[in-house]
């Protein structure tokens, strides 16, 4: 059966498997991979709660989305219910915020394509390499939406196939009692000794803001939704099956790992699969991990590509004034937006030579940084729009409700206040949270003093 084309000539190509896997795939990545030794180290046992703190927020703000997605499911981008309940100048900030960050969140994600791909070639080009997955990736996005879930599915698949294996070994050694070189595994591993916050409370305060940029990527589920077939069908469906994935998938992970490798022991250097599978007797560990942690970033990339072109598209239609954006307004006859998309990657083709450059690659980081906490006021934006949409006349009460929305919406502003806020208490976050605050109060000033010179220039009055 042919997709259903929309009123602009985007597809409804997207089926049930495809976002599920796009919500896995933008939830799993390179954060569980590379990134858990460090979290366990400095957290001990208390991670676990960290982890599922931070799931349950993460889904109840999927729910806030998937209620005002639910209603109206022709929305391109979540960031379109900003513009609507919060108004045209929150909105734009929002739009053009969430957009910029995609794009070096991106440009970091090829960074680390290439290392990955370097560790089988180290003698390839880093930039011949960028070059090219970036191709691939870009005509992936540019032929078909149903192709770029397609690919996503099975980049989801490796990542997900990747955290069962581990975990089903994990347990057959813990079951067998099986001996490594540091001992046996065994659950006493967590439970010997126990101890909540072994290096402090404040390492488990710092650990959320670590931890919340592993969940990063959740909401592109509120992307896919214009292009998915029967979306309030399915976008239940997905949603509600998310706390169970980052129970099986982060939390029974992270579990395992420790059981095998008691966490004061692991190498925050090194990925925590590589160290539970060298351990199970697996001598090409490093390299089944790579794939994998390759597999993963590509995967980010490819959705960054996607979700940058649908947010380029909209920022065009949402800027009828704009010669330049004119031409981004258009849909291409495969039913992408293609223009955006081929824009974005440009942009993204800057971020190697920035980071290749001594002078710029601190800037660089400094910036991505910024970027990543500038989400975290996209999110609070968001759920803001949620309760002005709740008090609006589009409310559905017969919707796919977010559930105790009295105590769980605020309960999300608060946590992710507080996140924010968190930023300040360690040293390395500091610097790009202040650099989140003066975007957001530069670019929102300079929308005000922008839209009182036009009221000014349309209702001139008589000066005496």
């Amino acid at each position: 059966m042919a997709a259903k084309e929309n009123a602009d000539g985007t597809k409804r190509e997207l089926t049930k498997r495809h976002v599920q896997m796009i919500a896995l795939g933008g939830t799993i990545g390179t954060g569980l991979f590379l990134g858990a030794s460090n979290s366990i180290m400095k957290t001990g046992p208390s991670i676990l709660l960290v982890y599922l703190i931070l799931g349950v927020i993460f889904f109840l703000m999927m729910r806030g989305i998937g209620e005002m997605m639910y209603h109206d499911p022709d929305k391109h981008t979540f960031i379109s219910f900003i513009k609507k309940y919060l108004g045209p100048q929150i909105g734009y900030f929002a739009g053009w915020t969430y957009w910029l960050g995609i794009i070096f969140v991106a440009m970091a994600e090829l960074t680390a394509v290439s290392k990955y791909v370097q560790f089988w070639f180290p003698t390839w080009h880093t930039w011949t390499i960028q070059l090219c997955v970036l191709a691939v990736l870009v005509a992936i996005n540019l032929i078909a939406v149903g192709l770029f879930g397609e690919a996503e599915f099975w980049f989801a698949m490796i990542k997900i196939t990747a955290i069962v294996v581990m975990i089903v070994v994990g347990l057959a050694m813990v079951f067998m009692n099986f001996k490594t070189p540091i001992g046996h595994a065994s659950f006493g591993n967590i439970t010997n000794h126990f101890s909540m916050f072994p290096n402090g409370f404040g390492s488990f305060v710092a650990a959320f803001p670590m931890v919340f940029f592993a969940f990063q990527g959740m909401e592109f589920i509120g992307i896919t939704t214009s292009e998915t077939q029967n979306p309030r069908k399915v976008l239940p469906k997905v949603i509600n099956e998310i706390i169970y994935r980052v129970l099986i998938f982060y939390i029974g992970a992270i579990l395992v790992i420790m059981a095998i490798y008691p966490w004061n022991s692991l190498d925050p250097t090194q990925s925590p699969f590589v160290q539970v599978f060298e351990l199970a007797g697996l001598k090409a560990a490093a390299a089944v991990i790579n794939f994998v942690v390759l597999t993963a970033a590509a995967s980010a990339l490819n959705s960054y590509m996607y979700s940058a072109g649908r947010h380029f598209y909209q920022l065009a239609l949402d800027s009828p004034n704009s010669k330049f954006m004119q031409g981004f307004r258009k849909i291409s006859r495969t039913g992408v937006p293609a223009r955006g998309i081929l824009f974005s990657a440009a942009l993204v083709l800057i971020g190697p030579i920035l980071n290749s450059l001594p002078q710029i690659s601190n800037a660089f980081t400094f910036i991505t940084s910024v970027s990543s906490d500038l989400y975290i006021i996209v999110y609070l934006l968001t759920m803001l729009a949620h309760r002005k949409y709740r008090e609006s006349r589009d409310f559905d009460p017969n919707g796919f409700l977010m559930p105790g929305y009295k105590f769980t919406s605020p309960l999300v502003i608060g946590f992710f206040t507080a996140i924010y806020v968190s930023l300040f208490i360690t040293g390395e976050n500091v610097l790009p949270a202040i650099g989140g605050l003066v975007w957001t109060v530069g670019f929102i000033g300079i929308l005000t003093l922008v839209g009182k010179k036009k009221k000014a220039a349309m209702n001139p009055t008589d000066i005496d």
